[in-house]
């Protein structure tokens, strides 16, 4: 029990669950508004359950000024135990949904925007149709997320570059390829190596923290790299695809979203022996590697994507 310097708490009452994740949502985004728009509810909401928790606990838990919030000696101590507090529930729940083999409770994943909008919301409408328990809210980024400080229980990434913290399972195996619109090589003529790139109106699209304008390829397992250039970028892949199908230049992207214009030769593939690895990745925090509803939706998007792999 916690026990304030100058007061102790009232008799026969603890401090609620969902009081205490509150709590730790305001610490985590540093104010209460944030914490609101975080947890989907108002911020006088908030507000009043933090209230709550301290005329439960009998002491005061942050500082509040008109900018920030900080914690108090007190909040400090409410902070290590609510986390211990909370990860217990977590485990008896998802014990008990094993125990049941319906996984329950909320799951918060992230991922990019192209393949987040296109891959993994239509999985996780399905993981949500198998199991109605779960509670799971999809955010997307253009940017890189710290999934432990931003209270994400999972990531789903694409490319190999995960960070030594975590854990990762790859879900499937993938790759981008050059290619181009018939129009477009008819006008400009077909590269015959890297370099010839350099000379070309290139698509470049800016993701995440890769490096701007620079193509890192893959031949024979040797890596190579050309700096690339043309009128045309974005950050958004759906609109560097339709530029490319316009004929505006020659495009790096994932044989997911590009092989059925393969197909169709609506593009074609330039370069054939250059590729770059883009295998997708379900990546977590060590805390969550044995959660129950943690690895039944990990398992299922495994499942999902190798049957959809190309």
């Amino acid at each position: 029990m916690f026990v304030a310097s100058s007061m102790s708490p009232k008799k026969d009452t603890v401090p609620l669950p969902e009081d205490l994740r509150v709590f730790l949502t305001v610490i985590r985004k540093g104010g209460f508004a944030a914490a609101a728009d975080e947890l989907g509810l108002s911020p006088a909401y908030v507000s009043k359950r933090i209230q709550i928790l301290e005329t439960t606990l009998a002491t005061r838990l942050l500082h509040r000024t008109s900018r920030r919030i900080a914690l108090t000696e007190d909040g400090e101590r409410v902070q290590r135990w609510a986390v211990r507090i909370l990860e217990d529930f977590q485990q008896l729940n998802d014990e008990l949904s094993e125990a049941h083999d319906s996984p329950s409770g909320r799951l918060h994943l992230c991922s990019s925007f192209g393949f987040g909008r296109n891959h993994v919301a239509p999985a996780l409408s399905l993981l949500a149709e198998r199991y109605p328990d779960l509670e799971i809210r999809l955010d997307l980024f253009d940017r890189v997320v710290d999934i432990v400080s931003e209270g994400f229980d999972l990531e789903i990434r694409v490319g190999d570059d995960i960070p030594g913290q975590h854990i990762g399972r790859r879900l499937v195996s993938n790759r981008r390829v050059l290619c181009a619109a018939p129009a477009y090589l008819e006008r400009r003529g077909m590269p015959q190596q890297l370099s010839d790139l350099e000379q070309h109106d290139c698509l470049v699209l800016k993701e995440r923290d890769n490096a701007f304008g620079i193509w890192n390829l893959e031949r024979d397992g040797s890596q190579d790299s050309v700096r690339v250039r043309g009128p045309l970028s974005s950050n958004s892949g759906e609109i560097v695809l339709q530029w490319a199908l316009d004929g505006r230049g020659i495009l790096l992207r994932s044989l997911w979203d590009v092989k059925p214009l393969l197909e169709q030769g609506r593009l074609v593939r330039v370069l054939d022996d250059y590729t770059q690895s883009a295998n997708v990745w379900a990546v977590y925090p060590t805390r969550l590697a044995y959660s129950g509803k943690l690895r039944v939706c990990v398992e299922f998007l495994q499942e999902h994507f190798r049957q959809l792999s190309i």
